[in-house]
């Protein structure tokens, strides 16, 4: 299978499962809102996202709908953010200060080594900020701590301002009608090609 293909089955498995999750969500709204709308539900919500981009890949994408129809979209993106910053903080942590031999228990070192090329050695604020935006929170902060000398001070900025904006747009598609998500999940995805694009060309 070529990777092309391989990314676009990833892509529209990503899209099945945050469709499935905001139906299920949307069934049994009442009941998930007795369990987990709560502030031991919020803390649990914000350590799982925490745990997805220490131990990738585990994906968040099926359990933003969830966030969003129990604390509503603007919560949901600001736990996220939370979460995805906090992740990346541990990541930057133990990657300098264990390096690859512990690093590659917790994240694929190929997948790692895919995107490699793609990390600016010059530590450019800009373009840390557009790799935020079109790499996955856990595989682009494995990359950056092991790959560059960029120091925490910037790596804890990009990282913040770069995770906000994707984090409130899924966030939001998670509140509204599934046709309509659907529809936006395929706009956010153009986007972020675009903003790929975009990024080679600064190089």
């Amino acid at each position: 299978m070529s990777p092309r293909i391989k990314s676009l089955l990833e892509i529209l498995a990503i899209v099945a499962l945050f469709a499935l999750s905001s139906y299920l969500v949307r069934q049994n709204i009442d009941f998930l809102k007795s369990i987990i709308g709560n502030d031991f539900g919020i803390l649990f919500y914000i350590l799982i996202a925490i745990f997805a981009v220490v131990v990738a890949p585990v994906s968040m994408m099926p359990l933003i709908p969830l966030a969003s129809g129990v604390f509503g979209g603007f919560y949901a993106a600001i736990f996220n953010i939370i979460g995805w910053t906090l992740g990346s903080f541990i990541v930057f942590f133990i990657s300098r200060k264990y390096g690859v031999p512990l690093i590659k228990k917790f994240v694929s070192l190929e997948k790692m080594e895919k995107f490699e090329n793609k990390i600016p050695k010059e530590n450019l604020f800009l373009d840390l900020i557009l790799l935020r935006m079109i790499i996955p929170v856990d595989v682009l902060s494995y990359g950056i701590s092991l790959f560059t000398k960029i120091d925490f001070r910037t790596f804890a900025l990009t990282t913040f301002i770069g995770i906000i904006p994707f984090a409130f747009v899924f966030s939001y598609l998670g509140t509204i009608p599934l046709k309509y998500q659907i529809i936006g999940i395929l706009i956010a995805i153009f986007i972020i090609g675009a903003i790929s694009e975009f990024h080679k060309k600064l190089k």
